[in-house]
């Protein structure tokens, strides 16, 4: 008896591959997770324990309870897309169980769905759960890592369904631009198409740029889905909570999808969740700013390090570092580089072809980490290409 084809087809994440790995080595420096390295601001954490005692202990709506519903709206007054909490908002365990659920909602057997890559490695295996595939459509460090339309539009085919998007982007930093934006809209509003934005690191944007959302410009805002998470907003990775704002047949879609897996998020998380939104955007500006100091501090560094180059991300907490100069297959790098200096970086090749050549830095983690690990990537380039 075999284990199902998904089982054994699916992609194994090259992030947890190296974090794996790096429990082998004992005096390591690690670069490998995407995780904010500060605590969850206290107020949530004080709700929730406040909540657990208070009993809320019992089954809540599929989609959410209301009062988080209505505090995400709230949040998101602006926005140009419908925001009913009734109708529009669904509470998520988390943004990767947000995207398989919204994917779950739109997707058939046999379903294309189009990913700019480099990106986030477990968008492939989500996709490939429903019998779906991924056309990847590679963007360059020439071009900020944003597509073109040519190369979206070359991608469409009869069996497309979905174009998925993760700007700012993890793992290259890179920014969505109005002209950029403006092209892929053009593209979701002319074709038969959902939009799927995971904009989970849109409050990390630097350099005086702003966020830019390409659903602000499509005008059929009933093909787009957006996913927001409070694990990089409030340093709840842990808590398992994010959301999703779409058309009111998705979110009545992955109501009964929820149903049918986790049935329900506890109350007291939900509840401290409102709290977050309510009265602790102030940590979202001070990681932001610590962010900053430590992208400026990381770039400087990998300046002297030879034979390797990176552009100054713009979002997001991500170094994505070109070493094609060294001419080695970059997770081999990554694994050489582990075991002879004991720093852990994620090899580009794991998040698409187009990544292929490159390492991810997460640089969500101490300034003192980051000059040791640059110092130990120096030393090992230098004793190991440099002639």
């Amino acid at each position: 008896m075999q284990l199902s084809k998904y089982a054994r087809s699916a992609k194994f994440s090259a992030i947890r591959k190296m974090f794996n790995e790096s429990q082998k080595v004992e005096d390591k420096v690690s670069f490998a997770f995407g995780e904010p390295d500060f605590d969850t601001p206290l107020p949530i954490i004080e709700r929730a324990c406040k909540e657990w005692r208070n009993h809320k202990t019992h089954y809540t709506a599929n989609k959410g309870i209301p009062e988080l519903r209505r505090a995400v709206a709230k949040y998101h007054a602006d926005s140009t897309m419908p925001h009913d909490p009734d109708e529009n908002i669904c509470i998520t365990n988390g943004g990767s169980d947000g995207i398989r659920v919204a994917l779950a909602a739109i997707l058939d057997p046999g379903d294309e769905v189009i990913t700019t890559t480099p990106c986030w490695s477990n968008y492939f295996s989500q996709v490939a759960m429903y019998g779906a595939s991924v056309v990847e459509v590679p963007t360059f460090e020439e071009n900020g890592f944003r597509p073109t339309a040519t190369d979206i539009e070359a991608a469409i085919t009869p069996k497309t369904k979905c174009i998925m998007i993760n700007y700012p982007c993890n793992p290259t930093g890179a920014i969505m631009n109005e002209e950029c934006a403006k092209e892929l809209a053009r593209i979701i509003d002319t074709n038969d198409i959902y939009l799927l934005a995971d904009e989970v690191y849109s409050n990390f944007v630097y350099d005086g740029n702003k966020h830019v959302s390409v659903i602000d410009y499509v005008q059929d805002k009933s093909k787009c889905i957006y996913l927001n998470s409070f694990s990089k907003m409030f340093a709840m990775t842990g808590w398992r909570l994010a959301y999703v704002i779409a058309n009111k047949d998705i979110i009545a879609a992955m109501n009964n999808i929820i149903e049918c897996g986790p049935s329900c998020f506890p109350e007291p998380t939900q509840l401290a969740g409102v709290t977050a939104l309510e009265e602790c955007t102030d940590a979202i500006q001070e990681m932001k700013e610590s962010y900053d100091r430590r992208r400026k501090l990381i770039c400087d560094l990998l300046k002297d390090v030879p034979l390797i180059t990176c552009r100054v991300p713009q979002g997001a907490f991500y170094a994505f570092v070109n070493i094609k100069a060294l001419g080695v297959d970059d997770m081999d790098f990554c694994m050489d580089l582990l075991y002879k200096a004991g720093v852990v970086m994620v090899p580009g090749s794991g998040f698409g072809d187009a990544g292929k050549g490159f390492i991810r830095i997460s640089y969500a983690t101490s300034d003192e980490n980051i000059i040791e690990g640059v110092r130990r990537l120096k030393k090992y380039i230098e004793e190991n290409y440099v002639k």
